[in-house]
């Protein structure tokens, strides 16, 4: 990678970093510290959390359009204003119904995909899987980060002060943004009358497209659906939950290293087919040893181990194979398309996942596991890579 590409690869993934720290951080703390909050209640304090990946999903295509039409710098800045807004306004309430207001507006700034967008337009094609793989990597450190930090920042200073913090990584946000990302090398913007009818019409009758926007919709299912059961399982093998986090840790740390030869390989074109069916072939495993595993740690922790792996090779594959199966113009609406399916899959895992669980204590969320590993290593059977429309 040359020094330019460096450079945008660090700033955006310092931008991605401090917006997801900004978002995860609350996940663990809002359900326990949010009830001393004004109305609150637990349905309440649900959807406080919901309301930002639903906003997320609703205003990925939207920013996305705009990014293709107004371009991506701008589009990220008002996205992270409109973030910094909500978090100010979360911070300074003591309802609940102003954290959901200020909630929904944190993810009414759904920038996700412009910031891939942006790193694919500032990248040559030949190293663009790496510089995602970054992007992949910092988001499981952040995760790893969020679940350790974020209940020690809100034990020291409160829940207002953390929605403070996370305001003030905002700003931080923007100052890297405005001051050391490059500006793209060329400025393609769609200044066609009917581009939104267009775009969206080009990138639906892209085949391949689709069946990589369900990858990502299956991916984020399954991560949700397990870790509806997983920790259950765990604490029926007698690991009590204030030591689940070291797991996770743990075993999201061996991922990452072992995700580098993966890559590595991948980054030949003619092997990518492979290494992305072997992860799915990975992950069926994973859900199998889960179903089997019958309380045993050990099982736990390789079914855990198996998915983190192929989990995170996933995740790193799937925008990569995005930006080569569309032409440049339409690469902002097809990245939030993108996106709105990975947060549609969070959604549906959750909602699959609370409905399963209720029927039989998590052995039917694992064989829902398998059923959508097993399809959809069916219809990439005979994908293609990078084809153009």
């Amino acid at each position: 990678m040359t020094p330019k590409e460096i450079k945008a690869t660090f700033g955006l993934g310092s931008v991605f970093i401090l917006r997801m720290l900004g978002m995860l951080m609350v996940l663990p703390i809002l359900t326990s510290y949010g009830k001393d909050l004004k109305d609150a209640n637990d349905f309440l304090l649900g959807l406080a959390i919901g309301m930002y990946g639903i906003t997320q999903a609703l205003l990925q295509i939207p920013m996305g359009l705009m990014s293709d039409r107004f371009g991506r710098k701008k589009i990220i800045i008002n996205g992270l204003w409109i973030f910094i807004i909500g978090s100010i306004i979360a911070a300074s309430t003591n309802s609940i119904w102003g954290v959901i207001i200020g909630r929904t507006l944190q993810g009414s700034g759904a920038i996700s995909s412009t910031i891939i967008a942006l790193l694919t337009d500032l990248i040559h094609e030949k190293n663009r899987t790496k510089a995602i793989a970054f992007l992949g990597i910092s988001f499981g450190i952040t995760f790893a980060i969020s679940i350790i930090i974020g209940p020690i920042i809100t034990h020291i200073i409160g829940l207002h002060g953390l929605f403070w913090i996370i305001s003030l990584l905002g700003m931080a946000a923007i100052l890297i943004i405005k001051f050391y990302v490059p500006d793209p090398p060329y400025n393609i913007l769609n200044n066609d009358i009917n581009f939104i009818k267009k775009t969206i019409k080009n990138i639906i009758k892209n085949l391949e497209l689709l069946k990589l926007n369900y990858g990502i919709f299956c991916l984020h299912s399954l991560l949700i659906i397990n870790f509806i059961a997983v920790p259950l399982i765990m604490i029926d093998a007698g690991i009590p939950t204030y030591q689940h986090w070291q797991i996770y840790l743990s075993t999201l740390l061996i991922a990452f290293i072992s995700i580098i030869p993966f890559i590595i390989y991948a980054n030949n074109e003619s092997r990518t087919k492979k290494i992305f069916l072997l992860c799915i072939i990975i992950l069926f495993i994973s859900e199998l040893i889960f179903y089997f595993c019958n309380q045993k740690f050990l099982l736990i922790l390789t079914g855990l181990q198996l998915f983190f792996i192929a989990f995170n090779v996933l995740e790193t594959l799937l925008p990569a194979l995005v930006t080569k199966t569309i032409d440049k113009k339409y690469k902002g609406t097809a990245m939030s398309i993108y996106s709105t399916s990975q947060f549609l899959g969070v959604a549906s895992g959750g909602i699959l996942g609370g409905f399963l669980l209720q029927l039989n204590n998590g052995n039917y969320i694992f064989i829902a596991g398998i059923v959508f590993c097993a399809f959809w290593f069916l219809i990439n059977f005979k994908m293609h890579i990078s084809i153009k429309m």
